[in-house]
């Protein structure tokens, strides 16, 4: 049996007084697409946060293809193949497409010049690879629509070979054609064997192309269930009704 590619143990997190996080556990297997879903208060969005190394946990452990990491930043979590795309994409508008897919590390000629040359080809291959359709890379990103925005920042996120990609929200701004060209492009990561977590609130999207789901309640585990073996009503219930798996044990002692 494979081993989890990520694996969370025990995660704390704190803001003040307030408890965000406490005792959650998270794995994920190599080729995965997971769904991590709660209410607007379970704490998914902080959870992988502490996963990039945007924020630092209080207290647990990370492990990434079984050894323990501790990311100070999302550039320690990119170098291990972690990639987030978050819902404002953070693109620059007054770039092309090319430019912003290699935005930081465009390509050079004689360690002087941009290989403009080189940075379009190789954008334009990464596109073809995803099956985005974008018109062409030289063009600006403002003048896209928010769904080809979208395939921009993942093609971005692609460029440097990930081995997990993380989806905040990716649909909630998605027309029905960007949303379903979407989900063709998480379909295509899996082929690709990228392991993938969607944070969503459209259940609909997650039993459309997961694998697995896991509930968040007030920042503590409350369950997790096979796409296969559920359904949307019984995941929903779990987020209305369920009993946070450390508040229950909390109960019993």
């Amino acid at each position: 049996m494979n081993a989890p590619i990520v694996e969370m143990r025990g995660i704390d997190k704190s803001f003040g007084p307030v408890r965000a996080l406490v005792n959650v556990n998270l794995r994920l297997m190599p080729g995965e697409v997971l769904g991590l879903v709660g209410d607007n208060s379970a704490g998914k969005s902080t959870l992988m946060k502490i996963l990039t190394g945007a924020y630092q946990r209080d207290s647990g452990e990370i492990f990434i293809d079984g050894k323990t990491v501790h990311f100070k930043s999302p550039h320690e979590s990119r170098d291990l193949g972690i990639e987030m795309i978050y819902q404002d994409f953070a693109l620059c508008g007054n770039l092309d497409v090319g430019q912003n897919i290699f935005l930081g590390r465009w390509p050079k000629r004689f360690g002087l010049f941009v290989d403009r040359a080189k940075m379009h080809h190789d954008a334009r291959e990464i596109l073809d690879r995803l099956k985005v359709d974008v018109n062409s890379v030289y063009q600006k990103v403002e003048s896209l629509s928010g769904g080809r925005q979208q395939s921009v920042a993942i093609a971005r996120a692609i460029s440097f070979d990930p081995k997990v990609v993380i989806f905040d929200e990716p649909t909630a701004n998605l027309s029905v054609t960007a949303t379903k060209r979407l989900l063709e492009t998480i379909a295509e990561l899996k082929r690709h064997n990228v392991a993938q977590i969607i944070i969503s609130h459209r259940m609909n999207d997650i039993f459309e192309v997961g694998d697995r789901v896991m509930v968040l309640k007030r920042g503590r585990n409350v369950g997790e269930r096979l796409i296969a073996e559920t359904t949307e009503k019984e995941v929903l219930e779990l987020i209305v009704s369920g009993v946070p798996e450390t508040a229950a044990t909390e109960l019993v002692a």
